[in-house]
Order: structure tokens, then sequence, then C-alpha cells
């Protein structure tokens, strides 16, 4: 059994949907030792959030970003958690709803992506800095 682990710092990113997919694999070259496995990708934030979908068409990610400020605007008035500024409580929620980790299956040193799939950096926040993820990748 194969364990690996590392944790990356991703630069700063505006607020909407990024891939990251060669910058995981790009961290962990030893994914190539493993078989059979999985990948663990998990972000150390809670405004910010990772996710899988389109890798090809950037209007996907245009549209994700625009979808989800509609779902969670910011300035609701019931929000109370209001200090760090408009963007803050949404960009905790919308954390929420999708989600702090990804898993992926890992087949011959290879993810096993489907060919239009890659891992996106869902950032919440306007001035959200760097994000910290880590990346663990274990199998036979």
């Amino acid at each position: 059994m194969i364990f690996l682990q590392t944790e990356i710092k991703l630069k700063a990113r505006k607020r909407g949907f990024h891939i990251i997919t060669d910058e995981v694999l790009q961290a962990i070259p030893d994914i190539k030792k493993v078989n059979i496995g999985q990948l663990q990708v998990f972000i150390k934030h809670t405004s910010a959030s990772l996710t899988i979908n389109e890798n090809a068409d950037p209007s996907v990610r245009t549209d994700f970003e625009s979808h989800i400020n509609k779902m969670v605007p910011e300035n609701a008035p019931y929000y109370i958690h209001t200090y760090e500024g408009a963007d803050d409580m949404p960009a905790h929620i919308k954390a929420s709803l999708m989600g702090a980790s990804v898993q992926i299956p890992i087949s011959n040193g290879r993810l096993n992506l489907g060919i239009w799939q890659g891992i996106y950096l869902c950032e919440h926040r306007d001035f959200g800095g760097s994000r910290s993820v880590v990346i663990t990748a274990f199998g036979n």
C-alpha cells in the first residue's frame, strides 16, 4: 500500500471558478506509482471550495459564478455575520454547498477523470488570498 500526502498553497485568484487539476498533479508526481487507488484534495478554508466539472469551455465556469451568486446573494437582510464584508457570509454558505473536498479514482498512475472533467477551486471571496490544499493519494 502506498500513501502520499502534500500540502500546497495555491496562488491568490479572483472570485470565480478556476481549474487547478494541473497544479494538483504537479504537486504529487509520485501518483504514477499508484496502480489502483484514490486521490483526495481538501481545502483548508471556509470561504472557498472544491468541485469537479467541465474543463474545456470557460463559459461553464462563468455560468457557475453567475448562478451561485443568484442562489446566495450578498447583503441579505437576515445575515448577522457581516463584519468581514458583504461577500463573507455568502462565501461561507457557498463553500458549504460546494464542499471542502473531492475524491478521484487513480487508475494506472493517472487520475481517472472523465474526458471533460477538471478540479475546480471555487473562490467565493473578492480578495480571498492564497488557498491551502492538502493532497492525499493512496492505493496499491
